[in-house]
């Protein structure tokens, strides 16, 4: 009698579990990527360097967390291909300082288009909406005063790095 009520408490424990569970980090790349080209993306808007930041971080972060063959030009030797445009680049004060009403923080946004296409030209991954943001503190101190948007744009394009390779990682 007890081996019943155990063996039911199981089943009824079992059939009102929840279901969610963890994706683990299979690759969904084909089996045939092993070289992807990362020309540099394209940079549509005024900000002066932001593609090379945003390209560079991307090719550390395949470098660093796969085992990818990374190259910089598209050709016969890549297997795939992946291309970013950066759309657009805003810096927007969110606070102002009462006695000054000079801006106290900014907000930086990006909005940047990739694709991942085989050799074929067959669509892998792609996203034409990323949209990040990064928030910096405005030196108030002009003795010690220095441009902070840079330093936010880099942060931002590691954080788009890391955000891009998990998603063709992972497939979303």
């Amino acid at each position: 009698m007890k081996w019943r009520r155990a063996a039911w408490l199981v089943l009824v424990a079992g059939a009102t579990s929840c279901g969610y569970h963890t994706t683990g980090h299979a690759v969904q790349l084909p089996e045939n990527v092993k070289t992807i080209a990362i020309p540099a993306f394209t940079n549509v808007t005024t900000t002066y360097r932001i593609e090379q930041m945003l390209t560079a971080s991307v090719v550390r972060e395949f470098t660093t967390r796969t085992h990818y063959h990374i190259l910089n030009d598209p050709g016969e030797a890549a297997d795939a291909t992946l291309r970013g445009t950066v759309l657009s680049t805003s810096s927007t004060p969110l606070t102002y300082n009462s006695a000054t009403g000079q801006a106290a923080s900014v907000l930086v946004v990006m909005s940047m288009k990739v694709s991942l296409t085989d050799r074929q030209g067959k669509v892998l991954y792609q996203n034409p909406s990323y949209l990040f943001r990064e928030q910096y503190e405005v030196s108030q101190d002009l003795v010690s005063f220095f441009e902070e948007d840079s330093p936010a744009f880099r942060r931002l394009s590691q954080d788009f790095a890391r955000t891009l390779v998990s998603n063709i990682l992972e497939g979303f």
